[in-house]
């Protein structure tokens, strides 16, 4: 069965469609869609996607698309999905030092999901916060300039 977007994301990407004349640009948007819709972005997502906006938008330029950015979860994702930066600018400020404490505390390793789904920790490649680091990103939310104890707090706060 093929994924269906709801009446809503139909209704925005004919907006997109629209507004843009290069169909090229709806790309991006309308992957937004589909993972705010499923929270992630799979292969019959992108193929709904690549159908809705239409020649000559083909699914392996959809795909193209969505694998160069790590913004689109490819796998479904916790509740809350961590991102923390593994650059060497932000490991210098200690997010390293973080990473192993959110592990720890939420008995995950990193690319992991705890067993409630509630929580997923991922390592990307730059959050460009690297002044404010360590930090992580949960979520559309940024979380800077960290301790273990407002990363607990932070945690705490989410369960």
């Amino acid at each position: 069965m093929s994924y269906q977007f709801s009446s809503q994301s139909v209704a925005r990407l004919d907006k997109l469609l629209e507004m843009f004349p290069d169909k090229r640009s709806v790309i991006l948007p309308g992957l937004y869609l589909l993972q705010k819709e499923q929270g992630f972005v799979d292969r019959e997502g992108m193929e709904a996607l690549a159908d809705k906006i239409g020649s000559p938008i083909s699914l392996a330029q959809v795909y193209g698309v969505a694998t160069f950015y790590t913004l689109y979860n490819k796998k479904p994702v916790g509740k809350y999905h961590i991102q923390i930066c593994g650059t060497s600018s932000c490991y210098m400020r200690g997010n390293d030092k973080l990473e192993k404490h959110i592990c720890s505390r939420l008995g995950i390793e990193l690319g992991e999901t705890t067993s409630d789904k509630k929580f997923t920790l991922e390592e990307v490649e730059c959050l460009g916060a690297c002044g404010y680091a360590p930090m992580v990103q949960i979520n559309d939310a940024y979380y800077e300039n960290l301790t273990f104890e407002k990363m607990d707090e932070i945690l705490k706060d989410l369960t």
